[in-house]
């Protein structure tokens, strides 16, 4: 050993040791349990992030606990690597995005290795791969065969200065984010995934969850929103032609209080009106620039306009007045709306704002009138009043009787709704997997065949943000039909990235695979027992992972199963102060290293000024570390004045992992000194002699240090390596204490080592030489 902690070359040689030996190269062993540890792959954005080091450190306590109990473990890592942000930098740096991503993926991995994770590189794979996403475009086809990915038009946000369809956060009080253009809702041609299909077992498997955090579920639930109501149909004339107007609802016990029906702007009723009105045409219009999603609906102000038509009640024949709203979705249900302001917030405020008449039909607590402000009694269940033949029913009877009545007269039935709608995976966008469909005059859409795959994408392109380039290629889109062998075109749409990190888990067991989309090397590995990722991902990436392996199931790829991750752990943010100047007229962020500061007694923040010239900056509060701030932590300055085995320290004992974590300089201070301190006692240990102390002392500090040791084992099942990291630093107190080196010096020095490994993984090479 050294004479001095220098932690640059203890983790080299550590390092080089376990490349040298393939310490980390994972073979399947069915005589072993198994144990699949996996933190969600990163994007190649240039260079890790303090989340980044938290998050692969988390899986990397877990792996080497599980490896020293004797499972046979893999944890893997690859890249999720297509996607806009590789488009814009490509804009900015002119350069393709291909070469962008690569020389990242280059970058990030040298960091990755230097942190010290013990990742099979073996099994590394990038998502901008043909090897990869060959298998994409295999799946898509087979689904397609099967009605499982259709076409069908679909409402965007569109850019007209681009031409280029924007994701809903790219849209920025109604304008492009890059151009400025006022954005446009467009009916465009789309591919979905019938991830509808799959519903009912999506939301029912959730309940056999149980290593899933509550909350995780109960979004997934609400995103999946299964509604049983009643579908109503409200008859209407439309030149001459008769029509029904659907609608859903929960609260059919309410539909004699319906007292005008609302429209999407894009519902042919808006259109046929707008064609004779001006004003109604102008309103059309800017609804279609608003939101596209439900939740984006829920903060926009409620506008509407009346369409001069109107619909007939269902039960009693009285005319209800049809108005466009600029809140209702024609993606969502039917595009319609019944209105019942008695009883519902949102209609109560609509009703109040156009003086449209309230009519309350059931009698809540407080009795039976709805006066401003709103109540949320209003909405309550009840008996119902002024509603004729259903006077007196209660909830379920009222349903009940007027479903039935609705249905005699073929207008409407009960009815089970879901919130979740199909997949939409088409992007008209450059920097993905190219979507495997010909488009024939003569034959359709024909999917490109097994032997024809991979469809390449062209590597060498430069987006300049006005549309695809792969519309503007002619080497990539014209080709000839699969079926007759006329010319045909091909589709220049990509693929949702979503799609991409949806079955990666499952490739990591096979990654050299080249025959098909994953062997039986998945059936061994898969389910991941343990996956591990931000709250941000709990709907979207988690339903989409869930539903792709049922589908590869029903491809019998995974025959049996049907959860993608058996555990799941949310990691909590890491957090750091922020600073700001406003000298320049516009607010400049200054990094939190680049800041001196003064606290008073209780360790608030009295001064701070900017180091370089001694400028005041405004203390903004702790957040989230970002970019946008500028109060990120860069990992590797980190790395190269403390060690990796510092970062990892640090990042384990200063929060349990599900909590967010406040950046502390002096914390990692402190956690660097702790390493040294082990450290000095190893070399004292190895310098001293098996010296007398009390027998006392010694079963005292034997016993002190197994029942930590009994403590830390719990703690790091339990996922509580803050507790795990605090029990070493008092397993070394104890040590500290015996002031000599008997036999029991020994044992807690080796178990101090064994307990601080999965956390500081160098500290195990030192145990021959204790």
């Amino acid at each position: 050993m050294q004479e001095t902690y220098e932690p640059a070359a203890v983790e080299r040689d550590a390092q080089s040791y376990w490349d040298a030996s393939g310490s980390f190269r994972s073979l399947e062993d069915p005589a072993k349990p198994k144990f699949y540890c996996l933190s969600m792959f990163p994007y190649p954005s240039g260079k890790l992030h303090m989340g980044h080091v938290r998050n692969y450190t988390i899986g990397d306590v877990l792996t080497r606990y599980h490896r020293m109990r004797g499972r046979n473990v893999l944890q893997p890592m690859g890249w999720d690597a297509f996607g806009l942000p590789a488009e814009n930098a490509a804009m900015a740096n002119k350069v393709p995005p291909a070469k962008w991503t690569r020389d990242n993926i280059a970058y990030m991995k040298k960091q990755l290795q230097g942190l010290g994770f013990a990742l099979d590189w073996k099994r590394e794979l990038a998502t901008c791969d043909a090897s990869y996403y060959k298998w994409n475009q295999w799946l898509f086809t087979r689904l397609f065969r099967k009605g499982l990915a259709y076409k069908k038009t679909g409402v965007v946000n569109w850019d007209p200065v681009d031409q280029t369809v924007l994701a809903n956060e790219q849209v920025i009080e109604g304008r492009g984010w890059r151009t400025g253009a006022l954005v446009e809702k467009r009916e465009i041609p789309m591919y979905f995934f019938r991830i509808t299909a799959y519903a009912e077992e999506l939301l029912a498997a959730l309940d056999q969850l149980p290593g899933w955090p509550e909350q995780v579920k109960l979004m997934q639930k609400n995103w999946i929103g299964k509604s049983e109501g009643v579908r109503i149909g409200f008859p209407y004339e439309l030149q001459n032609q008769k029509h029904v107007l659907w609608v859903f609802t929960t609260r059919a016990d309410t539909l004699m209080g319906a007292t005008f029906m609302a429209v999407a702007a894009e519902h042919p009723i808006a259109i046929h009106a707008s064609k004779t009105n001006p004003q109604l045409k102008e309103f059309v219009e800017e609804c279609k620039k608003g939101a596209v999603m439900e939740a984006d609906l829920a903060q926009i102000e409620k506008k509407g306009m009346p369409t001069g038509l109107h619909a007939f009640h269902p039960i009693t024949n009285e005319k209800i007045p049809v108005w466009v709203g600029n809140y209702v979705l024609m993606g969502y249900g039917e595009g319609a709306v019944m209105g019942v302001p008695a009883h519902d917030e949102r209609d109560y405020a609509f009703a109040l704002k156009y003086k449209l008449p309230i009519k309350p039909v059931i009698r809540h607590p407080a009795g039976d009138k709805v006066d401003p402000p709103w109540q949320p009694e209003y909405a309550e269940y009840g008996v119902c009043i002024n509603s004729g033949p259903y006077d007196g029913l209660d909830y379920q009877s009222a349903v009940d009787k007027i479903s039935s009545d609705l249905k005699a007269k073929g207008l409407g039935e009960k009815h089970i709704q879901w919130r979740l709608r199909d997949w939409g995976i088409s992007r008209q966008r450059y920097w993905g997997c190219p979507v495997p469909i010909v488009h024939c005059p003569a034959c359709g859409d024909v999917p490109v065949p097994d032997e024809q795959l991979p469809v390449k994408l062209p590597e060498h392109l430069v987006p300049d943000g006005t549309g695809n380039p792969l519309a503007k290629l002619p080497a990539f889109y014209e080709t000839k039909c699969p079926s007759c062998g006329k010319p045909a075109k091909r589709e220049t749409d990509t693929m949702d990235t979503f799609v991409d990190s949806s079955w990666y888990f499952a490739r990591f067991a096979c990654p050299d695979q080249d025959q098909a989309m994953v062997d039986e090397r998945a059936r061994y590995w898969m389910a991941v027992d343990q996956y591990i990722g931000g709250i941000e991902h709990a709907i979207l990436h988690l339903l989409y992972s869930r539903f792709f392996t049922r589908a590869m199931r029903d491809e019998g790829l995974l025959p049996g199963m049907a959860e993608p991750f058996t555990n799941l752990l949310t990691q909590g943010m890491v957090l750091a102060e922020s600073y700001y100047t406003d000298a320049s007229g516009r607010r400049e962020w200054i990094n939190p290293a680049d800041v001196s500061i003064e606290k008073d007694s209780k360790g608030k923040i009295v001064s701070a000024k900017r180091k370089s010239d001694g400028a005041a900056v405004v203390y903004d509060g702790i957040g989230t570390m970002s970019k946008s701030k500028n109060n990120g932590v860069d990992p590797q300055a980190l790395i190269d004045k403390y060690g990796a085995d510092t970062a990892r320290f640090y990042t384990m004992f200063a929060s349990p992992p599900t909590n967010t974590l406040e950046w502390s300089d002096e914390s990692v201070e402190g956690s660097y000194r702790f390493l040294k301190r082990v450290w000095a006692y190893c070399l004292k240990f190895k310098a001293g002699s098996n010296t007398e102390v009390k027998e006392g002392l010694r079963k005292a500090t034997r016993f002190e240090i197994h029942t930590q040791l009994k403590q830390i084992n719990y703690d790091m099942q339990k996922h509580q390596f803050n507790t795990v990291a605090s029990g070493a630093m008092k397993i070394l107190n104890a040590l500290e204490r015996l002031e000599g080196f008997p036999a029991e010096a020994k044992e807690g020095l080796k178990i101090l080592l064994c307990v601080l490994s999965p956390i500081t993984p160098i500290w195990r090479t030192i145990f021959g030489l204790i």
